[in-house]
Order: structure tokens, then C-alpha cells, then sequence
């Protein structure tokens, strides 16, 4: 396969020349009109234009298809949802296209992974939640995101819960806290909920808070592995006046304290009421971090005075536009990916050494690993083997389950320790690591695990069957793996190799699909 490295060399220098004034090769770019159409196409390009900053043009209809596929499922599009979407003369194919990806099923599959991550999913150690308990947590997640149950019920839910951990899914928020100290708990709260780093707050602060958690009692039962969370108040009177005493809210405000109500309803009514800022503003920044790879705030769980929104009237905007739709998610997605700032293309029109942190162009990205692994099983019509080795109890994961669809952090495989996947120990969106390695280069390029998939796969060799004309196929192998046909001069390169007489069809297709798959194009999100 090394034999036509030369693909690969040309992918990457097409991908690479995307900051040249000639138009690329291939076409990621649209020559659309890029007059703003909403609130935020108009705050982001006002503020880019006060500054300086040339935006990119739009992104080309394959660019987009690819795009939003990946940023709302997890997951490619077929070749022939390529193909329809492509041949669509609908003007508002991409608005269409959003709605219909929002009701997929795999919207909730793939937004429950991610968070899985942030509510730190994982039987084992050092979160310990024990298989059980973490499946029902896992179901109860994803009906909640596939039922568009509204965000202030969801975090509501999950903050005042009291019951069985396997009855009671919710309520494993607090037991996949490492520590059951109030402090602890209260920098997950904020942390999760606020994008705040509590543990960096004053002494006063963070004790003000933690009062509110001070009160919550866990006992055994005798079902294995089985908890009880509960309000505990009755049988920790001691104290509790100087708790109530301590208990402040994050903004320096206290209230009332009923004496016959838990504390964390009054905490949690604090927190989701629409007059409070930390909370509507902290998601609306942790899905345009999600959907364009960087935050209004950056990081978007470093929330601080002394780290300021970048468009702060860009922050606000959404705020107030989930609390107008009563905190309805899906309504901030669709605002966002309809936006002619998302789908800018990912080749910068200005060298402004802010221009990517003023959204001027779409953020470039590897892919995550478990997309990644997905995608490729996809394409080749292959599964992979997941399990965990630790045996409480040993679990393995029967073939064909998705990537994105696991339930349990301890559940993985090689390829996901190595491209990085969240061990979900501390919530924090840097346990993602999607940085490149050379090891995973080499995984890609060289490793038995790749090239048996390619060569095995009955998918792809029946693509490169399908016609005599080696365009044909390869056309259909462009559609299958980058999501677009091939340029002429790629679809040249290939009829060349094709014709040179070093392999016979279809092994010759099965290089392309190699060097295909090894490209930054395939491996990035763009």
C-alpha cells in the first residue's frame, strides 16, 4: 500500500493549501453570499469587521454535508445520502438537512457520550459506579436527550433526586463524585453545571456552597452494588445551624431556608432560575464549543472574571434565547447550525492572529476517537471488540456496537486509549485528547488493525467491483469515505495508478481507499 503514498502526499497538500489565494483542490469553498441573517451572523461579523478580520467564505454544500453529520451524530453520511443531499436543488437543503439530523436517533447516541463525559459515566475505578447503575444512569440520559426533556429539568432532576441507584438513575450524579466531602461535591456542581473551577474560589465561597450538599446521606441495600441516595437531615441536626449560617450562593446572595425543604431544591431553584446568569450562559457556551471546537468563554469549563467572554453580547444573546424557549436545546443547535458563522469554510480569509478566536472561520479538528473508529467501521463494513478487564464483572461487548453508543468509560478498546478517549474521571473537557501522535499516524498507516479492515472489507471491495471504469469506482469510493466525488485531477491520478499494471482490481481501489482514509481530509473535522 505504501506503493501509492503519492495520494496520500497530494491529499495532504490540497488540504494544507487552504490558506493560498487560489481556490482549493478540491472545492471547500462556496461563493454564497455572506450578508448576515440572524442575531448571531450579525454580532459575530460586526465584531469582525470593528477588528479587521476578513471572514472565510462559506463552506461548499460537501463541506457542510460532512460537517454537520459529524458535529450532530457522531457519525458520515452514506454514499447515498451523499449523492441525494448533493443533487438536491433545494436552496434550503441545509436548514432541512438540520432538522432532520436533530430527529435522528443517532443525536441521542451520540450527545449522550458526550454527556457521559462530563457526568463521568464509568463502572470502575477511581468513579466506581458498578455496571447496573451505570446503565441505568446511561438509559436515563439518553431518553432525556432523544425526549428533548427541557435543561432545566434535566440538571433540576438530577441535583434533587433521592432513591435507588437502579431505580433512581439520576441520582448517580452524586455517586460518581470521587469524593462525597461537600466541597467536592459543590466543584463538580459548579464545574458541570456553571463551567466554573470552584477549587480556585475563595475558602468563604466554595463553603458557602458546599452547605447546600452537606446534608446528603448514601446507604447500602442488599442488592449488589446497590445505593441509596437521600436527604439526610433528620440524622445530622449537629451543626446544621452552622451550616445554614454558612450557606451562601455562588454570586454572594443567600436566602431563606425552609426548615422542612432539602437543600439542594434550594440550591437547584437558584441555579436554573432564567434571572440567573451562570447557568443559561454556560451551556449556550459549552455547545458553541461543542459544535465550532472552541468557546465564547475558552475553556468553556473555566468560567472567571479574568477569563471574559470573547462576544460577550454574543453569549448573552443565546442565553436569552434558551430561556426564551424554555430551555429547550435542540432550538440552540438549530440557531447555531443554521448560522452562516458555522458554516463558514475552515480556510481562513485573513492571517489576523484572531481570526480563530473570533470565529472568522470554522475551527479544524481530529476527529474524536470514537467517531473515528465508527466512521471507519462504516466505511470498511467491519466491527470492533470492546471490553473491560476488570472483573466487576468481566464484561465483553457483543459485535457491531457503535462507539458512541457505549455506555460504560471503563468499557474500551486499543484504538480508543490510543486516539484519546475521556478516561470520564474528572468531568473536565480536557480529558479529551485529540491532539495527533505519531503512534497514531503509525496506527493508521501501518498497523495489522487498519489494513485487515481495508483488505477484508467485502464493502469496499464490492465498490471497486462495481464498474470496469475505474472513475466509476472510485467516484463511489469518494462518496463512501470523504463524502464528496472526486476532482478531475484526482479521478486522472487514480485512472493513472489504476493502468500502471501494479495490482490487479480491485486490490489497485483498495490502495485508493487507503490513501483515501490516511488523508487529513478524512481525519479532521473541517
Amino acid at each position: 500500500m505504501k506503493t501509492v503514498a503519492i495520494l496520500i502526499v497530494a491529499l495532504t497538500a490540497a488540504f494544507s493549501a487552504m490558506g493560498a489565494e487560489s481556490p482549493p483542490v478540491p472545492p471547500f469553498e462556496s461563493t454564497a453570499d455572506l450578508t448576515p441573517e440572524g442575531k448571531i451572523d450579525q454580532l459575530v461579523f460586526d465584531r469582525l469587521q470593528a477588528l479587521g478580520i476578513q471572514p472565510a467564505y462559506l463552506c461548499s454544500d460537501e463541506v457542510f454535508l460532512r460537517r454537520v453529520y459529524l458535529d450532530v451524530i457522531g457519525t458520515l453520511p452514506s454514499a447515498q445520502e451523499a449523492w441525494q443531499f448533493l443533487r438536491d436543488p433545494d436552496p434550503d437543503k441545509r436548514g432541512a438537512l438540520v432538522d432532520r439530523l436533530l430527529d435522528r436517533q443517532e443525536f441521542a447516541d451520540y450527545w449522550t457520550m458526550k454527556w457521559s463525559d462530563l457526568l463521568r459515566v464509568k463502572a470502575e475505578f477511581p468513579i466506581n459506579l458498578w455496571p447496573r447503575a451505570v446503565h441505568a444512569y446511561h438509559r436515563w440520559i439518553r431518553t432525556s436527550i432523544r425526549e428533548n426533556v427541557p435543561y432545566d429539568q434535566f440538571v433540576g432532576g438530577m441535583l434533587t433526586a433521592s432513591g435507588s441507584s437502579f431505580h433512581v438513575p439520576e441520582v448517580n450524579f452524586y455517586r460518581a463524585v470521587q469524593s462525597r466531602d461537600p466541597e467536592a461535591i459543590a466543584e463538580t456542581v459548579a464545574l458541570t453545571f456553571m463551567g466554573a473551577r470552584a477549587d480556585k474560589w475563595p475558602e468563604d465561597r466554595l463553603a458557602g456552597m458546599a452547605a447546600f450538599f452537606s446534608q446528603i446521606g448514601y446507604k447500602s441495600t442488599g442488592e449488589w452494588k446497590e445505593e441509596i441516595v437521600f436527604d439526610d437531615s433528620i440524622n445530622k441536626v449537629a451543626g446544621a445551624g452552622d451550616a445554614e449560617e454558612r450557606a451562601m450562593f455562588p454570586d454572594g446572595s443567600s436566602s431563606p431556608w425552609p426548615p422542612d425543604k432539602d437543600r439542594r431544591e434550594v440550591f437547584a431553584d437558584w441555579l436554573i432560575t432564567p434571572e440567573n446568569p451562570w447557568f443559561a450562559r454556560h451551556i449556550v457556551n459549552r455547545i458553541w464549543y461543542w459544535l465550532l471546537g472552541r468557546g465564547i468563554v475558552h475553556e468553556p469549563d473555566d468560567i472567571r472574571p479574568d477569563n471574559p467572554a470573547r462576544n460577550p453580547e454574543l453569549q448573552t444573546c443565546l442565553g436569552e434565547e434558551v430561556v426564551r424557549a424554555h430551555y429547550d436545546l435542540k432550538h440552540v443547535y438549530r440557531l447555531i447550525l443554521n448560522s452562516k458563522v458555522y458554516q463558514l469554510s475552515a480556510i481562513p480569509g485573513s492571517d489576523h492572529p484572531e481570526a480563530e478566536a473570533e470565529f472568522a472561520y470554522y475551527s479544524i479538528r481530529r476527529l474524536d476517537a470514537e467517531v473515528l473508529i465508527d466512521a471507519l467501521c462504516q466505511i470498511t463494513g467491519t466491527t470492533e471488540d470492546y471490553f473491560s478487564r476488570i472483573p466487576e464483572p468481566y464484561s465483553i461487548i457483543p459485535p457491531g456496537q457503535r462507539s458512541i453508543a457505549l455506555a460504560d468509560g471503563s468499557i474500551t478498546s486499543p484504538f480508543l486509549e490510543l486516539f484519546g478517549r475521556p478516561p470520564r474521571d474528572t468531568g473536565f473537557e480536557s480529558e479529551r485528547n485529540n491532539r495527533p501522535t505519531g503512534d497514531q499516524r503509525l496506527h493508521l498507516l501501518n498497523s495489522r488493525h487498519i489494513q485487515s479492515k481495508i483488505e477484508n472489507s467485502s464493502k469496499l471491495r464490492a465498490l471497486a467491483r462495481y464498474s470496469r471504469d475505474p472513475r466509476e469506482a472510485a467516484s463511489r469510493l469518494y462518496l463512501t469515505i470523504l463524502s464528496r466525488l472526486p476532482t478531475e485531477e484526482e479521478l486522472a491520478t487514480i485512472q493513472e495508478y489504476s493502468q500502471s499494471g501494479k495490482l490487479k482490481p480491485p486490490a489497485d481501489l483498495l490502495d485508493v481507499a487507503w490513501a483515501l482514509i490516511n488523508s487529513p481530509e478524512f481525519l479532521y473535522r473541517h
